[in-house]
């Protein structure tokens, strides 16, 4: 039976009036390990309360609209962070009083935009996977609302926003050698989990706008929209609708549509080519050669001067050349035009974890000097 968002939410139509959550109360603990998933909701008398009580110890909680007007001080424009697919961003601040159990602290909430790339079902797959997937490299769901046609996330606040701005924007402070392999490593973390799960699920849009850096530059992943639970038993893949983001897909995903774990790995090859080179996936402003990322530098990573050429002049020379090496042959590996020739996400780990210990001081140049005997003795 086809899943309508009349079946799932009731309630929640535009011309009703009623709030499609129970309002002032937390999703409650279940004594099930089992994960609910959103081909679980095929039942057209799938009520949003049912929902609720399916999302296995998530502790999220269903805040009314309200409240959350009261923790942003209205949508004010001056708490507003930035604006995505699923609709813009305000910074809010939960104080100690609003909910029993719920400690103070900054939030993000993410108000869907009825207008935009997104819509219901990325707003129910986000809900559903983050409010049972928790790791810390995955951006912690506190809770959402869903009121008449209003549909809003609420997370925690990431002080530094995402790695879109910290790495491409004009005026930004470079982002240090060390602290780029820093959250190659952490982003790496957050896809194995989820690769690894109990029941796998594919990113699906891993880019760099997604990555969102604390206040120490601990990467989280975020916007779990157009994730999707990876093939079971002895198939291959999933087939589905060509979704994400120019530049960062896989080539076989964006010609049949086919969706494994591997097509999170050429995304994050690409992401790596970011790192080195501090240039966007795409960039339309290049020349028409130079405008795809992968096109421009992949044949660069194998070798050396060539690489030194492509790195980001933003580094100034201020990096390990070795360091630089490897992640650029790792690179490449992951955007393998076989997907069956990349690594997995623990192998990606296992090849970044040792280059945490190179500094951010250049290791490529080491000159030196010989002196003739007759220079030492006038010394």
């Amino acid at each position: 039976m086809k899943i309508t968002w009349q079946s799932l939410f009731p309630k929640c139509g535009k011309s009703e009036k009623h709030s499609c959550m129970i309002q002032n109360r937390v999703i409650p603990k279940q004594s099930s390990v089992s994960r609910v998933s959103i081909s679980d909701f095929s039942s057209s008398s799938v009520l949003s309360e049912e929902l609720s009580n399916s999302l296995v110890g998530s502790n999220l909680y269903d805040f009314t609209l309200a409240e959350l007007k009261v923790i942003t001080h209205g949508f004010s424009p001056s708490n507003f962070l930035g604006e995505g697919g699923f609709g813009p961003v305000h910074k809010g601040f939960i104080d100690e009083n609003l909910r029993p159990g719920l400690k103070a602290q900054s939030v993000a909430v993410k108000n869907l935009d009825l207008d935009g790339l997104q819509g219901h079902k990325e707003w129910l797959t986000e809900v559903i996977f983050l409010g049972q997937l928790r790791h810390e490299h995955m951006v912690k769901l506190i809770g959402y609302c869903c009121e008449d046609e209003n549909r809003l996330l609420v997370y925690e606040y990431m002080p530094r926003g995402s790695l879109e701005n910290q790495l491409f924007r004009k005026y930004s402070v470079p982002i240090p050698w060390s602290t780029r392999i820093k959250i190659a490593l952490d982003a790496a973390k957050g896809l194995a989990f989820l690769h690894e799960a109990e029941k796998p699920v594919i990113y699906r849009d891993f880019k760099a706008s997604n990555i969102l850096l604390d206040s120490d530059y601990t990467a989280k992943l975020s916007d779990f929209g157009l994730a999707r639970e990876g093939p079971e038993g002895d198939a291959t893949h999933v087939t589905t609708r060509v979704m994400g983001t120019h530049g960062y897909a896989a080539p076989e995903y964006m010609c049949t549509g086919h969706l494994t774990a591997a097509s999170d790995v050429y995304s994050y090859g690409v992401l790596l080519l970011e790192l080195l080179t501090g240039r966007r996936a795409m960039d339309r402003s290049r020349p028409s050669r130079a405008q795809s990322l992968v096109d421009w530098a992949k044949s660069s990573l194998r070798e050396p001067r060539k690489l030194g050429r492509i790195m980001d002049p933003k580094l100034e020379g201020q990096y390990s050349e070795t360091a630089a090496l490897k992640t650029a042959a790792l690179a490449y590996q992951c955007l393998g035009q076989r997907p069956k020739s990349r690594p997995t996400m623990r192998t990606v780990i296992k090849t970044l974890e040792p280059l945490t210990n190179f500094d951010g001081v250049t290791d490529a140049f080491v000159y030196t000097v010989s002196i003739n005997s007759n220079e030492a003795k006038e010394d």
